[in-house]
This record gives C-alpha cells, structure tokens and sequence, in this order.
C-alpha cells in the first residue's frame, strides 16, 4: 500500500506539470499554424456582404476571411501595406481599410494581390484591387508625319502593355506618373484601321481616331477689350467660325497643327455668359461651361469678392493676404479684371509649412452642382478660379478641400512643377481644375486615387464650405514666396 501511495506521490508533479503546460501548448500550435484567405468580402451586415472579386481604390472599409488570421502583423493590397487596428482581428476574419495607392509607384508583380502575413507564415490571395478602367480621350495630332510626337490624352493610363495606332504597332511609348498621357512617335506604314488601342494590365481602351476639333481649354474666361485670349484643343484647323460666349470672332489665328487659336477679346458688354463653339470644315467643338462669368452669370458661384450674397470670403485672419481690390497691379497682356479681388502675398514657406488662406466661404449654401447631378461622373464637372501670378513663383503647392471630404479628397495646384523655371502669368488667366483631380492619399494629401463619385467630396447636396492652402510637401523652404491674385472662384460642367 505504501509502495503504491510513493508511485502516485512520485507522478502527481509531473501530472501538473504537463497539465500547465497544456495551455501553452495550444497557444504556440495556434500561431504557428500558417494563415489561409478564402475571400475578401464588403464591410457590411449580412446578407448584404458580398464576395468582391475586384474593386477600385476608394479607401473601403472589407473582411478578409480565413483560417489562422488573429497573429496578423501585416497586411499588403497590391504591395501597399495597410494600417489597422488588430482589435478587429479574429481567427476567421479580418476588418481592414484598403490603403490609398498611387499606381504609378506600385511593383507590377504584386498588382491584384493581397498579402497576409502572421506569426506563422504568408497567405496570398489573387484580388483585382486597380485603377479605373482606362479610357483615352483626345489624340494631339492625326495629321502628324512618321517620326512626329504625338500625344494620347486620357485617364488611368497605367501598367499599359500594348498600343497599336490605325493597326501599326508602336513599340515604344511613355507614359506619365498620372496616367493622364501617352507620348509615342507617329509609326510608319499603311494605316488599316481608324483606331488607337490601348492595352494595360486590366483593360482595353479604344479610341477612334478623328478630326473633329477639340476644346480642352481656354487661357482666360473674363477677358477685357483686347485681351489676348487663347483657346487650346487639338485639330483647330479649317476654321469657318468662333462664337465666344455669344459675340462673333472674325479676325483670329490658328496655332501649328491646330493646337489652338487665339485672338483679341471682344468687349464683354457686349455680349453675355456663354459657351465657346468653333466651326471647321470638319466639325464643331463646344464647351460646356461659359466665358465672361462676371456678367450676371451666378450659377455655381462660391465666391466674386463683390459685396452681396457671392462674396466667399472666410475672413479669418491672415496678415498676407489683402483685399478686396480692384487695381491694375495684376493686369498683363493675357488678361485684366477690373472687378474686386483678393491678393496674397505669403512669403517663402519653410519645410514642411502651411499657410491658410481664407478663400472659401463658410457659407453651407454654396451649391457646387445642383442636387440632379450629384451623380455625376466628377470628371464631368470643375472647380474654376481666375489667377494672376505676378511674380516669379516655384514651391509649394495651392490646396484645395471641402469641409465635408476635409483630408480625405483635395485638389492640388502646382503649375511650376511643368516649367524648368519658376511660374509666372501675364496678367489673369482660367484654372480648370476637373473634380475627377480631387484625390485621396498615399504619401502627400493629394496624390492617391482619384475621386469616383461627387457626393464622397460634396455629401448629398452638391453643397457645402470649402478651404484653400499653400502647402510646402519638401522638406526644404521654398524657392520663392507666393504672389498671386485670385477671383471668380465656381464650380462648372466641362462635359
């Protein structure tokens, strides 16, 4: 008896050893276990929560499901690590925010991917996580020789693979961070077709090659009497007529290869707010948004500086920024304006600096675009403001941002950034600035993934405050202070 009673005194430490040891056991066996995604579903009660099998970068909210999910430490869509809160992690699902992506910087070979990785290994699932479907807009030059450069205008031209112009192939192209152009030299050879295709990673765009006459732009919509006006597009040749905004355009000239045309201003008394049309002998260009805005034209108005209900003025304090005015200072041979203004002259920002300049209205009534078209692609409408750059500016970039979106979507203007030298007008000229610009981030504010629908920087009423800053992104100080004129800011339909 005492003998049996030895052994189970001898084996009992032993046995509560083994049975402390067992937690630990199954701990260790749980993270070690390698991670499995079966699907990446939408972010919403069920039966709503869809299995997605592809999606465009909106910085949505999805679930991740799985095996082994809860020891995540890192979680990459197309190589783009995302950041997360691991409270909303469990072993079967994981609660993520797909990360804003700037494509053009993202590594080919992990494009339509999301990776996880835990304390037990890597699982990688195949996700069509891209840009929008790419699409091609305007061709700078059909008529261009071989041997010419030639330019093709669009949106989310990225990770292209092919392009064949009128059936030729072109081997070789280049394409900007943007994705907004394709440059190419016009191929030799017998033309077959009348397209331009344009092949990426994820889509064909078609393009049918015409001669019709473009307008993408204009230098300055409130010309006065004898302005020199501008109006840029593509294929401006053969012109049979003008109208600029209502009044008749009889002496003008065409610009090489029909890129623009530009002629003295008419007097804007005499006629009204209207829409530019040229007439060539191969078709009619018009615009949807209208010339000589300062003429009783109030639609989409957020701010005139004239006393009255459109004034859009925030005024809190700034001690650059000056006005209203309504000098000659910034009066050049591109455009004066003789209504009030509001001047700014910040001087050189620091690395890293900001300066708020009260611009924006915080008037909630400011209607951007009328509620009927809320719904509207935002490449189909604008956010506009007359300029005069009067001295020499480089550095720092023009920020635009509703109070609704607030950081979540803004609107960058840098025009120096497309010179070797520093940025400078001749008197007043037209920023169009396309809500489709309006991005969400990566690394800066501003430079991630395009706006897809208006009410995401609006909210529902297509109206709404807003805010404009001179922002410096480097960490040095800027090359140059900022003095600049600013005027008729609104909100247009370019298409």
């Amino acid at each position: 008896m005492k003998k049996n009673l030895d052994i189970r005194l001898y084996l009992l430490p032993l046995l509560l050893m083994v049975v402390a040891l067992l937690p630990a056991c199954k701990k260790n066996t749980e993270g070690s276990n390698p991670p499995v995604i079966t699907a990446v579903r939408t972010y919403v009660h069920s039966p709503n929560d869809t299995v997605l099998t592809s999606a465009v970068p909106t910085s949505q909210w999805v679930v991740i499901t799985g095996q082994n999910l809860k020891t995540t430490t890192r979680i990459e869509f197309d190589g783009v690590p995302a950041t997360f809160n691991s409270v909303l992690f469990a072993d079967k699902s994981l609660v993520v925010q797909i990360p804003g992506i700037k494509y053009s910087t993202v590594d080919t070979s992990k494009l339509y991917t999301v990776k996880v990785t835990t304390a037990g290994g890597v699982a990688t699932f195949n996700f069509k996580l891209g840009p929008p479907a790419a699409v091609v807009w305007g061709l700078s030059d059909a008529f261009a020789a071989p041997g010419d450069s030639v330019y093709l205008f669009g949106g989310n031209l990225l990770f292209v693979k092919t392009l064949t112009y009128a059936g030729l192939p072109v081997p070789h192209f280049n394409t900007t961070l943007s994705g907004d152009t394709i440059s190419f030299v016009m191929p030799s050879g017998v033309q077959s077709t009348k397209q331009v295709v344009v092949t990426t990673k994820g889509f064909t765009a078609t393009y049918t090659i015409t001669t019709n006459p473009v307008i993408y732009g204009i230098s300055y919509v409130n010309p006065k009497l004898g302005d020199s006006v501008y109006v840029y597009g593509a294929y401006l040749k053969g012109i049979q007529s003008i109208s600029f905004g209502g009044a008749t355009i009889t002496n003008f000239t065409e610009g090489p290869r029909g890129a623009y045309v530009k002629f003295s201003a008419p007097d804007e008394n005499s006629y009204s707010s209207g829409p530019v049309t040229i007439v060539t002998s191969s078709g009619t260009a018009a615009t949807f948004n209208k010339v000589n805005t300062q003429n009783n034209d109030k639609v989409g108005l957020l701010g005139d500086f004239e006393w009255g209900d459109n004034f859009g003025f925030g005024w809190a304090p700034n001690e650059n920024l000056n006005g209203p005015w309504n000098t000659h200072e910034f009066d050049g041979s591109m455009g004066r304006d003789y209504s009030q203004f509001m001047s700014i002259d910040n001087p050189v920002l620091a690395g890293g600096a900001s300066a708020f300049f009260p611009l924006g209205s915080s008037n909630t009534g400011n209607h951007w675009v009328p509620v009927a078209n809320i719904t509207d692609p935002p490449a189909n409408w604008a956010f506009q403001f007359d300029i005069s750059v009067a001295k020499p500016w480089k550095g720092g970039t023009l920020l635009i941002k509703t109070r609704s979106a607030g950081d979540k979507f803004v609107a960058r203007y840098e025009p120096w950034k497309n010179s070797k030298v520093a940025f400078q007008t001749k008197g007043w000229e037209t920023v169009t600035i396309p809500l489709s610009e309006f991005r969400s981030t990566v690394d800066q504010l501003g430079d991630g993934g395009s706006l897809i629908q208006i009410s995401d920087l609006l909210g529902s009423t297509g109206a709404g405050p807003y805010d404009m800053y001179l922002e410096n992104f480097s960490t040095s100080p800027t090359a140059t202070g900022f003095y600049v004129a600013i005027d008729n800011i609104r909100c247009v339909k370019i298409k």
